[in-house]
């Protein structure tokens, strides 16, 4: 009996221009085996803050990168985010220079918050039985590309968390059940590609107040599970540890074990580099313990949430500008490689 093909996962070391990096992991990983010739394509990066760090949020040079890749092979080119609860995703667009890479190339901004959403249901839905879609999403073909970071509640952020980002506003609603969720969101939206951001990435307390790490790596792949269980690998976490990467196995969306993987690029002993693992802030802390209540749906579910967001907000204000973000931001702004991409 003949064993199943191995999924590709491609890896490239970053030199010295970042968008031929991503031209070269995307030709490795055979990106037009995955989406058509002529279609529109919705690039869906994160822009999950608002205040500018570094590694927080996916790099201007990558998306770059990606829409110089396929520009000539498909029809019109989305970048496409949408708002959370504490996040304006039209300014942390402004702040990562990604807008100035969307006029350049002729690309089109959709904030995804303020256009219709379109109820599809999921057959034999984990939780999710029906998932409110963007409706570009269900006439274009998605693009996603994730920043490689840990995050406080799935141990890691990558090509399956970043659809998160595809759901209503108020999305947080979802944390207790985050795993399952994501299994039935990335069945109702299913990237074609996925590329990963892995040049200054995001350690400890992520996804938001975080430590930036230089990587100088990009990963692409038509399978976003195998994409992010090497990922994951790569940042010394146990793939099978990993709730939302197994639920997604289990329902057919991807390989979750490194054997069923081929790795084309570097081995993983060559590039991997443990991370610090993310621990719940006091925002998180805060939320969380709420949600276990029975009596936090009134918190969720009236103007208190305005008192919760102003608090939280006024916390990331104080660790971003008092505490250690404005040294961990300048740091990476020193950088030779990657601080001219947000300067200018």
């Amino acid at each position: 009996m003949n064993s199943a093909p191995l999924c590709p996962v491609a890896l490239t070391r970053v030199g010295a221009s970042v968008p031929a990096a991503v031209r070269a992991c995307m030709e490795a990983a055979e990106w037009r085996r995955f989406v058509s010739p002529g279609a529109e394509v919705a690039l869906k990066p994160n822009l999950g803050w608002d205040r500018f760090l570094p590694g927080a949020v996916t790099s201007p040079w990558v998306v770059e990168g990606v829409i110089e890749t396929i520009r000539d092979y498909v029809g019109k080119i989305y970048v496409v985010e949408s708002d959370q609860v504490l996040v304006n995703c039209e300014k942390a667009l402004a702040q990562t220079r990604i807008g100035e890479v969307i006029r350049k190339h002729g690309a089109q901004w959709v904030n995804m918050s303020k256009g219709e959403f379109v109820p599809v249901r999921v057959p034999e839905a984990r939780v999710l039985q029906e998932v409110l879609v963007p409706e570009i999403l269900l006439r274009t073909e998605l693009i996603t590309i994730p920043v490689m970071k840990t995050h406080n509640k799935t141990t890691i952020t990558g090509a399956l968390k970043n659809q998160w980002g595809c759901l209503p506003k108020m999305r947080h609603s979802y944390h207790l059940v985050v795993d399952q969720a994501l299994a039935d969101l990335n069945r109702a939206v299913r990237p074609r590609l996925a590329v990963m951001d892995a040049t200054v990435c995001l350690e400890g307390n992520a996804p938001k107040s975080g430590i930036p790490k230089i990587m100088d790596l990009v990963l692409a792949s038509g399978d976003p599970v195998a994409l992010d269980t090497v990922a994951a690998s790569i940042m010394g976490f146990d793939p099978a540890r990993i709730g939302h990467l197994q639920e997604c196995a289990q329902v057919g969306l991807g390989a979750a074990d490194l054997s069923q993987i081929e790795i084309l690029g570097p081995a993983l002993e060559e590039v991997r580099s443990p991370f610090r693992p993310a621990r719940d802030n006091l925002v998180s802390r805060v939320e969380m313990f709420l949600r276990r209540r029975r009596w936090g749906r009134c918190v969720f579910d009236s103007c208190l949430l305005e008192v919760c967001c102003y608090g939280a907000n006024w916390w990331y204000w104080l660790w971003y500008y008092l505490g250690p973000g404005r040294r961990y931001r300048e740091r990476v702004l020193r950088d030779a490689k990657y601080g001219r991409q947000w300067r200018g």
